[in-house]
């Protein structure tokens, strides 16, 4: 004779389980253990990608020069710093008369998370430097001090035989940057500003005025055209001057080591 089971009490019995219920706490687990991607971010975040987030450098080609064109020193500096650094910078040259799209550039290289918007932590982070010769040092200038009312900072910039257009201040440089330097010719119907000043001289410094005096010009300006080489003689030969370049890539690379990445952020607290 065979055992019966023991009935189940009444009491004992589990309740059936709403199939809606199940799905309700499946959403709920779902929803709590996905990474949070808040539209708030946090500032530990950004500095952490900006350790490894590219640096930006913007030069500006003075006159009426292509900002392709090869010959100008202020293009092959661009070319040689995207192939050093590769892609840890970006480096582009602009038309001085095309600021709004070097500007509208950078805003969209600052933008980490690529949302549209920038944050304090991607501002504070940045690190960007600035160069131009003749009206293209200007612009640079202009540049910066659009970028300080964003309050964006600037590691560096850097002046080459500077004219400023009708309109602009190239002499005072805004107290988002941090470090400045000026090279300047005195002669013929074009020369550079001599001087430079820090509107806050506590946020920025001057690292110098060099004037360079040009009796010949150096032999990489026959490559330039000829109209600039006769009638603009000093001008032109500090655009192509090597060794003024050479010392304007040591102040990037020095700007741009691991001691100077949090300059820039300084130059605006």
């Amino acid at each position: 004779m065979g055992t019966d089971l023991p009935a189940t009490s009444s009491r004992s019995r589990c309740s059936p389980v709403h199939p809606w219920a199940v799905i309700l706490l499946l959403i709920f687990l779902s929803l709590s253990l996905k990474p949070a991607h808040s539209a708030e971010k946090t500032s530990e975040a950004i500095a952490s990608a900006s350790g490894s987030s590219p640096a930006i450098v913007v030069g500006f080609v003075g006159g009426f020069v292509r900002p392709d064109d090869v010959r100008h020193a202020e293009v092959q500096l661009a070319q040689k710093l995207r192939t050093t650094y590769a892609d840890r910078m970006h480096a582009e040259v602009f038309d001085n008369r095309h600021r709004k799209d070097a500007h509208r550039v950078i805003l969209k290289w600052l933008d980490i998370d690529a949302d549209g918007d920038l944050s304090d932590a991607e501002k504070s982070t940045a690190r960007i430097i600035l160069y131009g010769h003749s009206w293209g040092a200007a612009a640079a200038i202009s540049l910066a001090r659009e970028l300080q009312r964003e309050n964006i900072p600037v590691l560096l910039t850097v002046q080459v035989d500077s004219i400023a257009k009708i309109g602009q201040n190239d002499r005072v440089v805004p107290a988002n940057v941090a470090k400045a330097v000026n090279f300047y010719q005195p002669r013929g119907l074009l020369h550079g500003r001599s001087k430079i000043v820090a509107a806050d001289p506590t946020r920025t410094e001057i690292l110098g005025e060099f004037r360079l005096e040009y009796k010949k010009a150096p032999a990489e300006c026959r490559e330039y055209p000829w109209l600039d080489r006769h009638l603009f003689k000093g001008h032109t030969a500090i655009e192509c001057d090597p060794q003024v370049w050479l010392q304007i890539g040591n102040l990037i690379d020095t700007s741009l080591s691991s001691g100077n990445t949090q300059l820039a952020g300084a130059a605006l607290r």
